[in-house]
């Protein structure tokens, strides 16, 4: 393929606090299967580092031959085996933003913690960039899990994931695959099979609909072959129109500011490539999530235009339908955050995350 993205062949570890990276690998890994990374040596996320976690770089591969980059929280003065998180999102950002946030955070209350950027993302490999894939984005979480399942300092039976916004989403797909996660999370989920077959509340959910979206994409398709690149959708909107819709103008609260801007963040930056969600159209990520054995937690805000995507993977998993409130059904739990939007569970500038609430159900689901 015609990119301006280097091939690359071998593996590279970058740690700040080498000697809890190293604990992690208990395996010779082939590095003929690898690819190298230019990971940062700096701090360069939207949050402050912790004084209570040791910070590290990993980097492992999936199944597609893809090396992901992670950021690796760990609690000081910790005794292994830990239970662990793997933590990714939201869909269009990167490690240094919401995801390691929560890493952080959930290191802070006892877990090793890696927070990585999807394939085609980030700091990780993957070519070309800005591409997604219901399979490989959902393969994303079990090479996670693979990693973690094999770090000296983690308990493998005790391994569970959290996913934000698209890859909420991600996470309950995985839940439904792989029965080593023994717990999920997912916060202001979206599914991004559901928005990209329906549009947003179904507004452009007929079969002709579908098939204006499929004609379009097949042309931007030709037309990257022909011009060998491709088209970027564009990130958020920046400058802000003053007549745009209020979930636009919280996202560019988030991404488009000192808040969450982000340089490698497709988000705050150009976007996906136009035809980047192809495969959703026609891949539903949550058809086996009724057959999630383990504890799943969704959360999302009252407020937000994305709430009906947690609602309807509560419905998917338990039978029941809710709106606007919480409920429970077994190990199943969705959680309504009174007046929050879709962005005020990306950070703690709302202050409405409910971490005590997320570290009560990781520690019972993972005793």
């Amino acid at each position: 393929m015609r990119k301006t993205i280097k091939s690359a062949i071998l593996v590279s570890v970058m740690a700040l606090g080498a000697a809890s990276v190293q604990s992690c690998f208990n395996r010779t890994q082939n590095e003929n299967d690898m690819q190298t990374l230019s990971l940062t040596k700096e701090w360069d996320k939207v949050f402050p580092l912790s004084d209570k976690v040791d910070h590290s770089k990993v980097t492992f591969t999936n199944r597609y031959g893809i090396t992901l980059a992670a950021d690796m929280y760990v609690p000081k003065g910790a005794s292994a085996p830990l239970p662990a998180l793997a933590v990714s999102g939201p869909f269009g950002a990167v490690k240094e933003q919401s995801s390691g946030l929560y890493a952080q955070h959930m290191a802070e209350r006892g877990f090793l913690t890696v927070a990585f950027d999807p394939s085609f993302t980030g700091e990780s490999a993957g070519e070309p960039r800005r591409m997604a894939s219901p399979d490989i984005n959902t393969e994303d979480f079990l090479a996670a899990v693979d990693f973690l399942s094999t770090c000296e300092k983690v308990d493998p039976e005790r391994i569970g994931i959290i996913g934000i916004c698209g890859f909420g989403g991600m996470a309950v797909n995985a839940a439904a695959i792989d029965p080593r996660i023994k717990a999920t999370f997912a916060s202001t989920m979206y599914d991004m099979s559901k928005v990209n077959v329906e549009g947003y509340f179904e507004s452009e959910n007929t079969p002709g609909q579908r098939m204006e979206k499929r004609r379009a994409l097949a042309a931007q398709r030709t037309e990257d072959f022909r011009s060998g690149t491709y088209k970027r959708a564009g990130g958020v909107v920046d400058p802000l129109p003053e007549d745009a819709p209020w979930f636009v103008k919280d996202y560019h609260s988030y991404y488009k500011t000192p808040r969450g801007y982000h340089e490698r963040s497709g988000n705050s930056n150009d976007g996906w490539n136009v035809i980047g969600c192809q495969s959703f159209l026609n891949q539903p990520l949550l058809c086996w999530a009724h057959e999630i054995e383990s504890p799943v937690l969704l959360i999302h805000g009252e407020r937000a235009h994305s709430r009906y995507f947690s609602e309807y993977a509560f419905e998917r998993m338990t039978g029941k339908k809710v709106v606007g409130q919480s409920a429970k059904e077994g190990n199943k739990e969705l959680l309504i955050i009174p007046g929050a939007s879709h962005v005020d569970l990306y950070d703690d500038v709302a202050g409405v995350i409910p971490y005590d609430r997320i570290e009560s159900f990781f520690k019972e689901a993972l005793k």
